[in-house]
């Protein structure tokens, strides 16, 4: 049995998986003598291997005979967009080398966005269904709301960079250092935005498997049993990617030895990492299905509110205390704007919604 539409729950279960999300890459500061595809392959196993059969396991009845009942298709789709979805992850590294983060982080996020929460509709023939709905045109408005905020957060970011980072600074490694090329960064930032968003047709692909885990009871927790494909398929692109490096770099024995720091902490902190990103996922399904007609947006409202958060948190920390007047006056624009956009597509959700039943 699917539970009741109530957006405003869902909203709230999104925002803290979004907050996970953000908080993620927090404990790799504190990993110690790894390079970064040892701490990364370590993450991505917990994250897109271990944790989704542990999280089925414990919340989906009768596993077994959901997985014998599901579509084929549906699995193998869902698997295979996963692996494309790896593919933007690794782009949107590589654009961060050409762009510097914050352009890529809003290009990417933003192309993400729009593509992720609109084109399912589109494919599915419903969008000029959605906009003749009062709910619907809030919806998309706030998609595209949330876009253009992404853009001018980006724009913040940009500014702050130029302001606080000094390259000439010989505390900041040469790898560290983005060659800024545009010409070069700009196809793959598209690349990159595209492939994340192919993660929201992976999961859409995969619903037919949460449909059998459905019937068995699976109830809020249903799509958990996606997660078993569309995350197998990123941890695909992620394995070949990390071995090519380590093999490059012959960096192997790092698994084995911390170069004299504490090689469990490594481990730990990496795992920690891993469940941090896949909770997102977790409470990502759990607002998903409170979401009610306009399912499509919870892609939308995870973004919007991930950068909204990841913004506050940079605010909250004092990472834009030493920034020009105007670029502090842009970001509050951008924070402003994302409030705004999560406002109008909770607001959508809401509308749309069927009310509650009487009670007796």
């Amino acid at each position: 049995m699917s539970p009741e539409a109530s957006p405003l729950v869902g909203t709230l279960l999104h925002t803290i998986g979004a907050g996970s999300a953000a908080l993620c890459y927090a404990p790799q500061r504190y990993v110690k003598h790894w390079k970064w595809q040892t701490y990364w392959l370590v993450q991505a196993a917990a994250c897109w291997l271990v944790l989704p059969w542990i999280f089925a396991v414990a919340t989906i009845p009768q596993l077994g005979t959901v997985l014998a009942e599901a579509p084929g298709a549906a699995m193998r789709n869902s698997y295979l967009l996963g692996v494309l979805y790896g593919v933007g992850g690794i782009a949107f590294g590589a654009a961060i080398r050409h762009l510097g983060f914050s352009l890529t982080y809003a290009l990417a996020i933003g192309l993400s966005c729009v593509l992720g929460t609109l084109i399912p509709p589109i494919m599915a023939g419903k969008l000029g269904e959605t906009l003749a709905n009062t709910g619907g045109t809030y919806v998309i408005g706030g998609v595209v709301l949330g876009a253009i905020a992404t853009f001018v957060t980006g724009l913040a970011g940009f500014r702050k960079e130029r302001e606080l980072t000094k390259v000439e600074d010989e505390s900041i490694a040469p790898f560290d250092v983005p060659t800024f090329n545009p010409r070069l960064g700009l196809p793959i930032v598209i690349l990159a935005g595209v492939l994340s968003a192919v993660f929201s047709f992976s999961l859409a692909a995969g619903q037919p498997v949460a449909d059998v885990a459905a019937k068995y009871g699976a109830g809020d927790f249903q799509g958990n049993v996606i997660y078993l494909f569309s995350h197998s398929g990123a941890f695909t692109t992620t394995l070949i990617y990390c071995l090519y490096l380590i093999i490059r770099d012959r960096s192997a024995g790092e698994f084995r030895s911390a170069g004299g720091a504490s090689l469990a902490r490594n481990y730990a902190l990496s795992a920690l990492t891993g469940l941090l990103w896949y909770l997102q996922f977790f409470f990502y399904g759990l607002g998903h299905v409170r979401m009610g007609e306009f399912k499509f947006s919870s892609w939308a409202i995870h973004m919007i509110i991930l950068i909204l958060l990841s913004c506050g948190f940079g605010v909250a920390i004092g990472e834009w205390k030493s920034c020009r007047p105007a670029t502090k006056f842009v970001i509050t624009v951008a924070i402003t704007l994302l409030f705004a956009a999560v406002g109008l597509l909770t607001y959508g959700n809401y509308l749309a919604a069927p009310p509650a039943p009487a009670a007796h």
